[in-house]
């Protein structure tokens, strides 16, 4: 990949804007039904799971990254128990658990090649006009 460095810090960004919603006193609540924050729960982490199984391949480094993100995941939901103004939810961390199952298992498919080839056509592009 050429552009790994831009893709791991969208990921990183990613991350971040994870933290923040998650610890917001206010966080934004775009789905409006019973649940709705254990499916935003789901995407958010089969994103991240999603995104960096892109970057990092092999069967042991997605077993890291899964590993990290669900520690994330507890992490914010213990961060959260201490707000004072959030709760702690375990119903969460499964949300996120499942999250990163699908972001592992997409990453089993075609889609994860997405990123490898966005990146090659990026950087075709480039090469080709300069």
């Amino acid at each position: 990949m050429k552009y790994r460095t831009a893709w791991l810090a969208a990921g990183w960004l990613l991350i971040f804007l994870i933290t923040y919603v998650s610890l917001a006193p206010s966080p934004p609540t775009p789905l409006h039904f019973d649940h709705a924050d254990k499916l935003e729960h789901l995407i958010a982490y089969a994103s991240l799971m999603g995104w960096f199984g892109q970057i990092y391949h092999t069967s042991r480094e997605r077993a890291a990254l899964a590993l990290a993100f669900i520690a994330f995941g507890a992490g914010i939901e213990i961060l959260q128990g201490w707000s004072g103004y959030r709760s702690a939810e375990w119903a969460d961390l499964l949300a996120d658990s499942l999250g990163i199952a699908l972001g592992w298992l997409l990453d089993t498919t075609s889609v994860q090649f997405l990123l490898t080839r966005f990146d090659a056509r990026l950087a075709s592009h480039h090469d080709r006009y300069h």
